[in-house]
């Protein structure tokens, strides 16, 4: 069985820890670091300072080997942890605090030595039991060609590392070519960390613990830019404690036998400046008397198509559907940006190459043609009909002319519009908040309900709310924001309402502000009764009439769902989401506690579009974001509530982009400046 690849990739900063000094570390139960070598030779552990009773004595308590990093600083990767415990026999009278102007980094849910972005380690003196180290090594299944798929991953200091995106997956192949790029901002002043995961992708499922991890690569951006051509090799390693999200036991991976720090295999990283054009090209083409490749039948044709590199090598940008059982096939039209086809440069070669496609996945070389943007551009001509030419038969038969021609049927190109093109034409975005009131939160008046109102901070649910909603208020013209609740028992009956208003006023839900909406979210917790189940489709259908009669690309709208638990009516948000994507609608769902939010990830559609009595929705408009990802708490939190609000406002602008563009709305003209009025 083939292997299909799928690549993951993340970016973050590095953190430094002062002074180790040989490849090993060793802790003592006191505040003290110890460094020594591998207590499994000759070299006796350092004595500790420190007067402990016997049973406090310092003891190794990890053997890791850190042979990369024989120097000053040693980089932590976030899947490296040492298990440690902290027992002073004395405290001292103080506890160091870090010199520098810097935030702490939490590395633990509850960390005994918190460290510091700079090279300084601040020492806890509270008490800790021994923590076990919470990483396993991911390996893989017995040896099979995989179904390869790498994501890259932003490496910052923090429990949680965001995926920056995953590449698609590749069938059969342990040579993948990956069609997905990656769209970075490239800053020559900082250092963007990457990171890129390769998976052997077993199933459909989102869910990473399903596969089958094959190795990693770290490099940074300014490495990939700065090496000949932009063209970066790096091996593809097994790590020496990469952490399975699930905590799985480790099993043998299948390229190296899952040994850590092994080779087992090679990742190929291009880097290109993208151009400045905006322009978006329409093309179609067809095929006449392809070779026929099929012994039962006649050929499945598709095209790759290829940009050349400054280096002269070529880079895939496009691949067509396959056309069935035919010699002379017509493909659908397709859309690509011409920066994508030929960054811009209208001369730049163009390669095409023609495949019989086969189930699996040794796809048969019908033959290749090479054009320009430039020749394109001229449209349906004879200038525009290509020989299809397999070099190797060409050199084998000398009367061998052609394995087909492919022709150009049309032509056409227009701009790209932005999310900016239609703020800046005056549409806006229109924002309603739905919180979930169901007893699963737990009861208010509780410090260990979600839904608590502390004194001294904000609950989980203000803080998803500001976060999200203190960036999407500056598009809203008016700051009149609807907000609902569900699931709760409201007066003066006691009925069980999924979109009761927050305010009280049926007739006009809307509060004024983000402080308006937390205001009502606090007296509603008051006066209502958490009850239950958690419903979403009543909100999804509240906003989708709102969004229903107004279709013209004016208004655009947004529903924030908080919730802690289970949804209960699948089915029927289903069927509302279907029906929503039809519509001008993006839905955000905050997933907060600490339930398992798998029906979420569902409804978000990203791998899997969400379907419902066989209809499949138009757009992918939902995204889930589990809060406690982006909950580190203490002086941090800023830092994680940015995160969350980047995370969940990320897909709005292509969401609002995909509506405009499926009903043909362009953005109006920008509106003129009013002359200013001239002194009297």
């Amino acid at each position: 069985m083939l292997l299909s690849p799928h690549i993951l990739i993340f970016s973050h900063p590095q953190l430094h820890v002062h002074m180790f000094s040989c490849p090993y570390v060793s802790m003592s139960l006191c505040h003290h670091i110890c460094m020594s070598p591998c207590p499994h030779s000759d070299v006796p552990l350092p004595p500790c300072p420190c007067p402990h009773p016997p049973s406090h004595a310092p003891v190794f308590l990890s053997c890791v080997p850190m042979s990369s990093y024989f120097h000053l600083h040693a980089p932590i990767s976030l899947p490296f942890h040492v298990p440690y415990t902290l027992v002073p026999t004395s405290p001292p009278s103080h506890v160091p605090t870090c010199p520098c102007l810097c935030a702490p980094i939490s590395l633990y849910p509850h960390p005994p030595m918190p460290m510091f972005s700079c090279s300084h380690v601040l020492y806890s003196h509270v008490p800790v039991p021994m923590s076990p180290c919470p990483c396993v090594h991911i390996t893989t299944s017995p040896c099979h060609r995989p179904h390869p798929m790498f994501s890259c991953y932003p490496v910052i200091p923090a429990v949680h590392i965001p995926q920056f995106g995953r590449t698609e997956v590749i069938d059969n192949s342990l040579n993948p070519d990956f069609l997905h790029k990656f769209v970075l901002d490239y800053c020559f002043e900082e250092r963007q960390n990457l990171r890129f995961d390769l998976y052997d992708v077993d199933s459909k499922t989102p869910d990473l613990s399903k596969h089958d991890f094959l190795g990693q690569a770290f490099c940074t951006l300014g490495e990939i830019v700065g090496s000949a051509g932009s063209r970066l090799e790096k091996p593809l390693m097994m790590g020496t404690a990469t952490t399975h999200p699930r905590g799985r036991r480790p099993a043998p991976a299948a390229s190296n036998g899952g040994i850590p720090g092994k080779k087992c295999g090679t990742i190929i990283l291009l880097a290109e400046e993208l151009g400045n054009c905006r322009d978006v090209a329409t093309l179609q083409f067809c095929a006449n008397k392809l070779d026929k490749k099929d012994f039962f039948g006649k050929s499945d044709p598709f095209m790759v198509f290829y940009r050349s590199n400054e280096d002269g090598t070529f880079t895939i940008c496009h691949k067509t559907e396959v056309v069935r059982n035919t010699l002379n096939p017509v493909w659908a039209a397709f859309a690509i940006p011409v920066r994508a086809l030929c960054n811009g440069d209208h001369d730049r070669a163009i390669k095409v190459e023609v495949y019989d496609w086969d189930r699996d996945g040794s796809h048969d070389f019908i033959g290749e043609f090479t054009t320009s943007y430039r020749e394109l551009a001229q449209g349906q001509s004879h200038l525009n009909v290509y020989e299809v030419v397999n070099p190797r038969k060409k050199i084998k038969k000398k009367k061998y002319l052609n394995s087909g021609t492919v022709t150009l049927l049309s032509f056409a190109v227009e701009a790209e519009h932005t999310f900016l093109d239609y703020i800046r034409g005056g549409t806006q975005l229109n924002f309603t908040v739905a919180i979930d009131f169901t007893a699963s939160n737990g009861n208010p008046s509780q410090p260990t309900s979600l839904h608590y109102l502390s004194p001294f901070q904000l609950n989980a649910y203000s803080l998803a709310l500001r976060a999200v909603g203190d960036i999407i208020q500056d598009y809203d013209s008016d700051k009149m924001f609807p907000a609902l609740g569900f699931g709760a028992k409201v007066p003066p009956d006691g009925r069980v309402s999924h979109e009761f208003p927050l305010n009280g006023d049926a007739s006009n839900p809307a509060c004024h502000g983000i402080a308006g909406v937390l205001e009502a979210y606090q007296r509603s917790l008051r006066r209502v009764q958490l009850y239950g189940p958690t419903n979403f489709a009543p909100v999804v259908n509240h906003v989708a009439r709102s969004a229903a009669t107004v279709l013209d690309g004016s208004q655009y709208f947004v529903l924030l769902i908080i919730t802690d638990g289970v949804i209960s009516d699948m089915a029927q948000t289903k069927e509302a989401i279907v029906n929503a994507a039809k519509l001008p609608m993006s839905i955000i769902i905050v997933g907060v506690g600490q339930a398992e939010f798998d029906a979420m990830v569902e409804l978000d559609g990203d791998d899997i579009r969400i379907s419902s009595r066989g209809k499949v929705a138009e757009r992918d408009i939902v995204q889930f974001v589990p809060f406690r990802d982006y909950m580190s708490g203490g002086p941090g939190a800023g830092l994680s509530m940015a995160g969350l609000a980047r995370e969940v406002l990320a897909e709005i602008p292509d969401q609002l982009l995909s509506y405009m563009k499926a009903r043909g709305i362009k953005p109006p003209p920008i509106p003129p400046m009013s002359p200013e009025t001239p002194p009297p």
